[in-house]
C-alpha cells in the first residue's frame, strides 16, 4: 500500500533522485576514474571490482554513447557487522560507486545510504559505523571530483 502511495505522489525521476547521492564535475571521466584506487586507499575502502561498463555492454552487442565505470568498494569491518545483524542489507552490498558521462559533465554517484541507515538505528554502534562509512564515501567522491 505504501509503495502505491509513494508512486502516486512521486514521479519516477524524483524517486531516483531521492535514493541517489551524486556530484557533478567538469573534469574528464578518465581523470576522475584514474583517481579512484588511490582515493579508496586513502579513505580505507577496499576496491573489490572495477567494471568498465560501456565496454562490457558493447562486447555483448549493445554499444552505448557514453562512458560508464562502476566500482564495488567495501570496508570489511562494517560489512561484517552489517551482515551479522542485518543480513537483508546484503542486497545493497558492496557499496557501489558509479562514474558516468552526462550532458558534457562527469557524474560521480552512489546510493544515498542516509535514507537506508535509518532502518538500522536500533543498533546505535552499527548505525554510527555505517554513517561514518557513508560520510567517508562522500569525502572520497568530493576528493575525486576536484581538480
Amino acid at each position: 500500500m505504501f509503495q502505491k502511495f509513494m508512486q502516486a505522489l512521486m514521479p519516477p525521476k524524483k524517486m531516483i533522485e531521492m535514493i541517489t547521492y551524486k556530484i557533478v564535475s567538469n573534469q574528464s571521466i578518465e581523470k576522475i576514474a584514474g583517481k579512484v584506487q588511490t582515493a579508496c586507499e586513502q579513505h580505507k575502502f577496499a576496491l573489490l571490482q572495477t567494471y568498465i561498463y560501456h565496454e562490457i555492454v558493447a562486447s555483448k552487442g549493445f554499444p552505448i554513447n557514453r562512458k560508464v565505470f562502476i566500482y564495488e568498494i567495501c570496508q570489511a569491518k562494517v560489512a561484517a557487522d552489517m551482515l551479522t545483524d542485518f543480513p537483508h542489507f546484503s542486497i545493497f552490498m558492496p557499496c557501489k560507486l558509479a562514474i558516468y558521462e552526462e550532458n558534457g559533465n562527469t557524474v560521480i554517484s552512489t546510493m544515498n545510504m542516509g535514507i537506508m541507515l535509518k532502518a538500522i538505528s536500533s543498533n546505535q554502534v552499527l548505525f554510527n559505523e555505517a554513517t561514518t562509512l557513508f560520510n567517508s564515501l562522500i569525502e572520497l567522491m568530493n576528493k575525486i571530483s576536484k581538480q
